[in-house]
């Protein structure tokens, strides 16, 4: 039996430290792509200030947080593979090994 109810939201993973959110903006203001991250990363939070007060969740801006850490982590490694002069546009668009679906 569940001391829960059963529209109780499954708990995250982990939640972010209380500052994680302002912590992380001050990382993507540094950043050299902080001119098309920042206001990417508004704008996400944002909605998930507007999901959280219709959920009464904290979860929505856990994800977000969690979200821009992870590309914020990635950064470096998609930096290297971008200099490494790897030229993806080799690639054969699938449609046209399968051909069209309907």
């Amino acid at each position: 039996m569940s001391a829960q109810p059963a529209d109780h939201a499954p708990v995250p993973p982990y939640a972010p430290a209380p500052g994680a959110a302002a912590e992380l903006r001050a990382l993507l203001l540094a950043d050299r792509r902080a001119e098309t991250w920042v206001p990417a990363f508004e704008r996400d939070w944002a909605k998930a200030l507007e999901d959280a007060r219709d959920s009464f969740s904290l979860t929505p801006l856990h994800e977000v947080v969690r979200t821009w850490q992870l590309r914020v982590a990635a950064a470096p490694a998609v930096d290297a593979f971008m200099d490494s002069g790897r030229d993806e546009s080799g690639f054969v668009d699938l449609d046209d090994v399968l051909g069209r679906r309907r």
